[in-house]
């Protein structure tokens, strides 16, 4: 069996849970190696993980002719310093979202891979839930109909003091904005990927009940190419979570209380079911095995650059246009 040999550039609370599992536990990828800037944290968790080499300068790792791929995972403002370096190095680079902090970033990212004859994948991994490919058929089936309107609530309460490890997620210079490029862009890959391209929106962005400088709340109204539209609110200050997904029909309607979950319930006329279609219990495995693949199989990863840039300019146009 051919295996690709990874190096995992940030070794915080997402690559503990999620992507240093899955680098480890899948048969065709080694982690070999990981960088993170506090050496003793560094060697530690590569021994955790079984990695055979740790570094405390990731540009130490991505030098390393031992490994083929570069996962980042590392805030947004080192995204495309750290893939362009790796993509100059040789290596794949399968890079957290969101993919950059600028368009002009994830053109010279793309660029970059281009040129030196790597493969670029960003993580938004929702794309490979089961729940999507099912959401996805009963559309093209035409179950509901015509598909009218969409709406998606995030919530999540995030207020960190500032000497937290993830305070940089409401810093604008390391992430670009608040929870609209944190998770939202999530959400935005997910409206794209089941109604196609954005041909309007307007948005509004509000700071009025946290102090930082970046948004505690945004609401974007979406037009698709296709006629539909679709509302979507994420924020940090609400109590109460929300993760819900709800679509709209000529005919039915499909609803889902957690997208990150199994359960979806679809009404069409007087009628309701419920299905269920669980993640995997690692919800970052599916996406490192599919780059993996591509890589190893030398075929198109559906989660490239090139969606990572478009999600990044309709972050653009979302902030650029919003009413504050």
């Amino acid at each position: 069996m051919a295996i690709l040999k990874w190096g995992l550039i940030g070794a915080g609370d997402i690559s503990r849970k999620r992507i240093a599992p899955a680098l480890r536990d899948l048969p065709n990828c080694d982690l070999v190696s990981i960088s993170r800037v506090q050496s003793d944290l560094a060697a530690s968790f590569a021994q955790e993980f079984g990695a055979a080499k740790w570094f405390q300068n990731w540009k130490d790792l991505v030098s390393d002719d031992e490994i083929d791929a570069v996962y980042i995972a590392t805030p947004v403002y080192l995204h495309a310093e750290q893939t362009i370096a790796a993509a100059r190095a040789g290596k794949h680079i399968l890079c957290e979202k969101p993919m950059a902090l600028t368009t002009s970033e994830c053109r010279e990212m793309i660029a970059a891979c281009r040129a030196n004859q790597v493969k670029l994948g960003i993580a938004y991994y929702r794309s490979f839930y089961p729940l999507i490919y099912r959401i996805k058929s009963i559309i093209a089936d035409g179950e509901i109909g015509r598909v009218v309107f969409a709406r998606i609530n995030s919530f999540e309460a995030f207020d960190p003091p500032p000497d937290h490890p993830r305070h940089w997620l409401i810093e604008k210079e390391k992430s670009g904005g608040g929870p609209m490029m944190d998770f939202g862009c999530h959400r935005l890959e997910v409206l794209t990927n089941l109604f196609g391209e954005v041909k309007a929106l307007k948005s509004i962005l509000s700071k009025a009940v946290l102090a930082r400088e970046v948004e505690d709340t945004a609401a974007v109204l979406f037009q698709f190419e296709n006629g539909v539209c679709a509302n979507l609110v994420v924020t940090h200050a609400a109590r109460e979570p929300q993760d819900t997904l709800d679509i709209f029909g000529t005919k039915g309607s499909i609803h889902i209380q957690v997208l990150n979950g199994a359960e979806m319930k679809v009404k069409i006329e007087q009628d309701e079911r419920t299905e269920f279609h669980p993640p995997s219990v690692n919800v970052h495995q599916p996406l490192i095995e599919q780059f993996t693949n591509a890589v190893l199989n030398n075929h198109e990863f559906a989660m490239d650059g090139e969606i990572g840039n478009k999600i990044a300019v309709l972050e653009e146009e979302i902030y650029g246009s919003g009413i504050n």
